[in-house]
């Protein structure tokens, strides 16, 4: 089957979980009041109150986020040829963790109201930049990618410390709110939230697609890339900003979504068989997407009595994909 055909059908693929989450939910909805109530000419209001505004920017999140991890998944493991390397080498989804723990954990005096919301969200971004901006600084001193690689988690290590001890020394409202949100959760952004979500999310998919040349030349070694041409230092700071900006900013909106990030560049590479960029970056972001929008489906199957963490369930789906990495690898 040649590329095109795949792509077709990762792209009905995508179409059909992105309906099915519109319809699927704690209240199944018939396909045709769905597109009824996309096309404004439904006549229940319940059903598009509950498709417009619930249902419908939380299948765009997750479109949103499983593009920026998969993006970002991609970018690591190239930067640092390492198959296991995701979005949260760098310390950048710890910064985030550490910026929203401190907002939420560290200051009890603020209302519960002003540690929520687009509270956390801007806590959030401030510790993802926090943390970029002291890896961008490592860079500028430091040639080899894996020590750069070891600094960064060093960085998610430090954080993860300081969110350890906020934890351990919070009240029982602050904490629950600190866990829940480190649960993930796609139905916390709306239509204004989006307004600042996607506009970010597409400059770093621009950066990303705009890098796919040299990042395929990468592949071949620093020498080789530097030998025609591509100073590797700068393409090395436009990779860090594009995953800073994706999964720092899927990280701020949804939460620590784990295992998008490292699993989707291998299903792109299983189902395509080739390393090139250009192939492997349109097909992650389908596969992530339509991932993502599966395990959010799956987290408010009927039955389930609330909803599932989405973290779990991405866990389901990522955990066995990594097992095999590791077994293909050491064959």
């Amino acid at each position: 089957m040649n590329y095109d055909k795949k792509f077709i059908l990762l792209i009905l693929a995508l179409v059909c979980t992105f309906t099915a989450d519109l319809a699927i939910g704690s209240v199944n909805l018939p396909v045709k009041e769905v597109w009824l109530a996309l096309t404004g000419n439904s006549h229940n209001i319940i059903y598009t109150e509950i498709i417009l505004n619930h249902r419908l920017p939380k299948a765009i999140t997750a479109i949103l986020a499983g593009t920026s991890l998969s993006i970002a998944g991609v970018l690591m493991q190239t930067l640092f040829r390492n198959p296991l390397a995701g979005p949260d080498v760098l310390g950048v989804t710890s910064g985030a963790s550490l910026g929203v723990a401190i907002l939420t954990l560290g200051t009890s005096v603020l209302p519960i109201w002003a540690v929520s919301g687009y509270g956390q969200v801007t806590a959030a971004i401030i510790g993802a930049t926090g943390i970029l901006f002291l890896v961008i600084i490592a860079s500028f001193k430091i040639k080899q990618n894996v020590s750069l690689l070891i600094i960064g988690m060093m960085f998610g290590y430090f954080a993860g410390a300081i969110v350890s001890i906020l934890q351990n020394i919070s009240n029982p409202d602050t904490l629950k709110l600190f866990i829940t949100w480190t649960f993930g959760s796609l139905s916390a952004v709306g239509w204004q939230e989006m307004g600042i979500m996607i506009p970010i999310v597409l400059i770093g998919t621009t950066i990303a697609l705009l890098l796919q040349k040299p990042l395929n030349i990468l592949l071949l070694g620093n020498n080789y890339a530097s030998g025609l041409g591509i100073s590797v230092k700068r393409l090395r700071m436009w990779i860090i900003l594009a995953t800073a900006l994706l999964a720092g900013t899927s990280t701020a909106f949804t939460g620590p979504i784990s295992f998008i990030g490292i699993t989707m560049p291998h299903l792109a590479r299983g189902l395509f068989h080739t390393p090139n960029h250009r192939i492997i970056i349109p097909a992650s972001i389908l596969c992530g997407s339509v991932t993502l929008l599966i395990c959010d489906i799956i987290s408010q199957m009927p039955g389930i009595q609330g909803t599932l963490p989405i973290n779990a369930v991405t866990a389901l789906f990522g955990a066995p994909v990594i097992i095999w990495i590791i077994i293909h690898n050491k064959r």
